[in-house]
């Protein structure tokens, strides 16, 4: 599962992802800082296991603290996006490319007004940031449209000739974006196609790879820079539909230094964090903390946590399952307790999760052991939010 990380150059792009991993990432006041796509990985807060069961947990792909899970989840930063990108301009290409793997995205756009739609930085105002939410979208709808177009004469023809489903004839054009057969049957209900493929225009097209986008990719719009924001801003954006977070990158990535430098108590996604006894501060460092607890006030945090989470959990609809080998001590092969916490899709079935943790364990499936209520399972057996599953196989 991969979220991608995109917007225009220059509104915090890189700071946000550095902010959601500690990752090390070039960051600099000036377009296209970001070449090629930096990964890292975040993490998505979600009800760890071991209080419900009386147990001391030993993660090993996360971590638990007070009894909330940290769940790992792939983060993608990619090359900032200006217009036409679709048609290579700027580093276009390259961007659109990145994002063929991501199954969500984040739209870190400057909330502000300070930086132009080519990324120039400016003053608070000078810009509408609601452009940068109808061009990003766009961009990506174009993008999605010229792959269905190249080469779509001769396969229209074909299609009409053999009869072929509008959904299957798309979904080979959009197979490598990773868009699936049934995504695009959902696009359909909302904007239907002619039977004959030759009669698709270009903006039918176009309307229907908008569907298609919100349905394969669907995207939150982190409204970053929200401290720095005139009044009406965040508001302005918030009601263009679709999710939106008013988010505060650096203050996010200087809490996480802070907190790792001792210097103050915080936990991601808290509203406030605490200074830490005995720390003695210079006047710089107060006023930076008095102002960044100020806004954190006013904003309900930085956003950032929220931004991540609200994808993983509303946007993708992911559920945390915990695969183990002994339903009796929650443990793995070494002993662990509810070593590895899983994200799958709402829906996702005892078999799904044995190919999620081995290939082999999904092919010689046997049964499953749901190990709270300790019952026997089938390969169809649905997986519900906190599960504590052990995979039988043949060996």
């Amino acid at each position: 599962m991969q979220i991608g990380i995109v917007g225009k150059p220059n509104v915090g792009k890189s700071t946000f992802f550095g902010a959601a991993t500690m990752a090390p990432v070039e960051i600099a006041n000036y377009p296209f800082t970001t070449i090629t796509a930096n990964k890292g990985v975040g993490y998505v807060r979600s009800p760890c296991p071991c209080r419900e069961l009386g147990v001391v947990c030993n993660p090993h792909n996360s971590g638990c603290t007070g009894g909330v899970r940290m769940i790992p989840v792939e983060l993608l930063d990619v090359a900032g996006l200006v217009p036409d990108a679709w048609e290579g301009k700027g580093l276009g290409n390259r961007f659109l490319d990145d994002l063929r793997q991501a199954d969500a995205l984040i739209n870190v756009i400057d909330v502000s007004g300070s930086t132009d739609i080519e990324g120039v930085p400016g003053k608070p105002g000078d810009h509408d940031p609601t452009e940068d939410v109808v061009f990003l979208r766009r961009e990506v709808d174009l993008w999605m449209r010229e792959i269905i177009k190249n080469g779509f004469a001769k396969i229209s023809r074909q299609a009409k000739m053999q009869g072929s489903r509008p959904e299957a004839i798309l979904q080979e054009r959009l197979a490598g974006l990773m868009v699936t057969e049934s995504q695009i049957k959902e696009a359909l209900r909302t904007v239907p196609l002619a039977d004959d493929p030759t009669l698709w225009d270009d903006e039918t097209l176009l309307q229907l790879c908008s569907r298609i986008r919100e349905v394969s990719k669907p995207m939150i719009t982190a409204m970053n820079k929200a401290d720095l924001a005139p009044a009406g801003n965040t508001e302005k954006v918030a009601s263009m539909g679709g999710r939106a977070v008013a988010t505060m990158a650096e203050t996010e990535l200087a809490l996480k230094k802070a907190a790792a430098s001792g210097i103050v108590s915080y936990t991601p996604g808290d509203s406030s964090f605490r200074i830490s006894e005995g720390v003695s501060l210079n006047e710089g460092q107060r006023k930076a903390l008095d102002y960044m607890a100020e806004k954190m006030s006013t904003c309900g945090g930085t956003g950032v946590q929220r931004c991540l989470e609200t994808a993983a959990f509303e946007m993708l609809d992911l559920i945390a399952v915990y695969p183990v080998e002994d339903e009796n001590r929650y443990t793995d092969h070494f002993g662990r307790v509810l070593p590895d916490a899983f994200l799958v899709p709402r829906g996702s079935t005892a078999r799904d999760l044995a190919y999620r943790v081995h290939t082999d364990l999904g092919e010689k499936f046997i049964r499953a052991v749901n190990a709270k209520t300790k019952r026997t399972v089938g390969a169809d057996y649905v997986l519900q939010d906190g599960d504590v599953i052990r995979i039988v196989a043949n060996k």
